[in-house]
């Protein structure tokens, strides 16, 4: 029984810590919500399992250390229900963010994103013309693409150089046109017409009003799905861990809740022997 619940004290102090991971990276999607994703929703229900764990956490290890009955049994039944809404988030995060990644340009370090190339819940929510509004304004105020500004002696970087940067989906889609609309490079937000033509929307929409450039494109709407699956699923290899660490925890909490129990059952009965057992005094 003790090293039932011993097993269990450290497992949910390890669970405990590990919860630190699943709130920070709560706050990270929230710092990039802020920054570039622009999708402000989608971290709360992380932050919240985050903070949940870490004081069912509590809850179980002082249950166990304590051996009390009652706080490993509202342990035990809250975290059947953190562990249920940590794999709903898990499965979620790799639902909504569906299939879809970046195209290889020739001749580019970068890459060019589609929109018909992502699919699922999250892509018609960025598609929204209403809220695609919202998401546009706060990618204009995060000054992403101004931020890609570099100069050479005093001047733009030249083409060349600019075509073997790792731009990130945001820069890519939102901040220059599509590679194959053929515009000319002048500086990172600063394009001329070329001579090739396409029939992508995209190259009609692109301006160098810096208020403009790309930001009605469905190139920049793909470059936001593209970030948040990248974001998302950073976030879901921590949760997966911790998940796996949870179940362990919960499957040792049933046994020491088990043991608990049952110690607590036999006590009356062991005190009873016990004290039949004692030889009585002699009355002189």
């Amino acid at each position: 029984m003790r090293n039932s619940n011993h097993l269990i004290g450290v497992l949910n102090f390890l669970t405990f810590l590990l919860s630190i991971p699943i709130l920070g990276g709560g706050i990270w999607l929230s710092t990039r919500a802020n920054n570039t994703d622009c999708l402000k929703f989608l971290q709360w229900p992380l932050i919240i399992i985050g903070v949940a764990i870490m004081v069912v956490s509590l809850a179980g290890f002082a249950g166990a250390c304590y051996r009390n009955t009652f706080l490993m049994w509202v342990y035990l039944f809250v975290m059947f229900f953190v562990i249920a809404a940590l794999i709903g988030f898990v499965i979620f995060a790799y639902a909504v963010t569906g299939k879809g990644s970046g195209r290889q340009v020739p001749n580019r370090v970068y890459s060019d994103y589609y929109l018909q190339d992502y699919t699922g819940w999250l892509e018609k929510r960025v598609s929204d013309d209403s809220y695609w509004v919202k998401i546009s304004s706060c990618i204009r105020d995060s000054k992403a693409c101004s931020k890609m500004g570099r100069t050479v002696g005093g001047l733009p970087e030249p083409a060349d150089t600019f075509y073997l940067r790792k731009l990130n989906p945001i820069e890519s889609g939102c901040c220059k046109p599509p590679t194959e609309c053929g515009y000319v490079y002048v500086n990172e937000t600063d394009w001329s017409l070329g001579a090739t033509s396409s029939s992508n929307l995209d190259c009609s929409k692109w301006n160098n009003d810096q208020q403009q450039l790309c930001y009605s494109c469905d190139s920049c709407k793909a470059g936001v799905l593209a970030s948040l699956k990248k974001s998302w699923r950073k976030v879901s290899v921590i949760n997966i861990v911790v998940l796996i660490i949870l179940v362990i925890a919960y499957v040792v909490g049933c046994a020491a809740f088990r043991n608990n129990r049952r110690i607590d059952n036999d006590e009356p009965y062991g005190e009873a022997r016990m004290t039949k057992s004692q030889p009585s005094m002699i009355q002189i």
